[in-house]
């Protein structure tokens, strides 16, 4: 299981490194602790990242913060109108002294490929990354070609100015993990960012405190977190409400509750435990479903946007047992006892 990751590290190695990850990007972005941890997390459970939010608020900086945090190849791509599907996953070229055709890799080639302003290319460049950001691989010209461990594609979009974009189609939303968005700053860490930032770039400053061989490891040592069968059927459950939400016409996919799941284990990871609680699960609902399903006509007349939906579908879910149910199944049912921590695996 372990033989491409290396061996899993000890609690208190994956606990040292990662405060140091997130540390170090918060030399760069002050007062987001809680995204940056779900950036980290989000690499961690071997996922892609979507930042999409307003001009200004460090989405891209955020993105290179994290790629120069780890020693591993980072290629940036600025998504145009004019970009080309062979930009991103390379092209076979004619070598006249060999009187043969090279592949020369393209800008996907990397550890992290980080790819600002994603809406401005065209579908038929948005469509390059399917085939990476699924199966880790690249197909040109009929020969494949694998991708390096790890590999984390992390998007960023203005939602705000739409024109000369092109939206993103549900099967390239599909493959982001999570979608995040900055917001902006508290007044105390804007004043911060003044002081810090006023003369000089920190991130010019900043230097890697791990290597793609120690993310590696930090990856084989998540996977050894514990889930227990009841916090699995509250996942299951959790994402088949929303296929069944009246307020949605469009649910979260079986992908969606895999990469739930795996962020999930990642939480627990960095909180210091080695099992899955349903407040992981929670707490991971909006930035892993919100931007995988689609309201209905009514409920966006109604305003109502897709993290209120998903609020009410938590609030209506009840927490786990041993049988799952939809949340909008109204029949009586008889409560029935937890055992203590019945998500520790000591609890078994």
């Amino acid at each position: 299981m372990y033989d491409d990751l290396g061996s899993p590290l000890t609690a208190a190695e994956f606990r040292s490194i990662t405060d140091a990850v997130v540390g170090n990007i918060e030399q760069v972005i002050e007062g987001k602790t809680a995204t940056v941890r779900l950036a980290l997390a989000v690499m961690l459970a071997e996922g892609h990242l979507l930042i999409e939010d307003v001009p200004g608020v460090g989405k891209t900086k955020l993105a290179k913060a994290l790629a120069r945090s780890i020693d591993c190849s980072v290629r940036r791509i600025q998504f145009t109108p004019d970009l080309l599907p062979s930009d991103v996953t390379g092209v076979s070229v004619y070598n006249q002294e060999s009187r043969d055709f090279e592949f020369k890799p393209g800008a996907v080639f990397a550890n992290i490929v980080v790819g600002d302003e994603i809406n401005r290319a065209s579908p038929k460049t948005q469509s390059a990354l399917l085939e990476c950001m699924e199966e880790r691989q690249v197909t040109v010209d009929g020969v494949t070609y694998p991708l390096q461990t790890p590999f984390m594609v992390i998007a960023t979009q203005n939602p705000i100015e739409m024109e000369g974009t092109y939206p993103l189609p549900e099967a390239q939303r599909d493959r982001f993990t999570a979608r995040i968005a900055m917001g902006y700053p508290d007044p105390a860490a804007e004043l911060a960012m003044l002081d810090a930032h006023g003369a000089h770039d920190p991130l010019q400053d900043m230097r890697p405190v791990a290597d793609a061989t120690i993310v590696r490891r930090l990856i084989a040592t998540v996977r050894d977190v514990h889930v227990a069968d009841m916090v699995k059927q509250y996942a299951v459950g959790l994402v088949t409400a929303t296929r069944e939400a009246p307020d949605l016409r469009l649910g979260a996919s079986p992908r969606s509750t895999l990469q739930m799941l795996r962020t999930a284990r990642v939480v627990a990871a960095l909180d210091g435990r080695d099992y899955v609680l349903p407040d992981d699960l929670q707490s991971l609902a909006v930035p892993v479903l919100a931007h995988r399903i689609i309201p209905t006509a009514e409920a966006q007349l109604a305003r109502r946007t897709t993290d209120q939906i998903l609020a009410d579908i938590i609030t209506r879910l009840p927490l786990p047992t041993d049988r799952q149910r939809s949340p909008y199944d109204t029949r009586q049912r008889p409560q029935q006892a937890n055992p203590t921590n019945p998500y520790d695996r000591r609890g078994y």
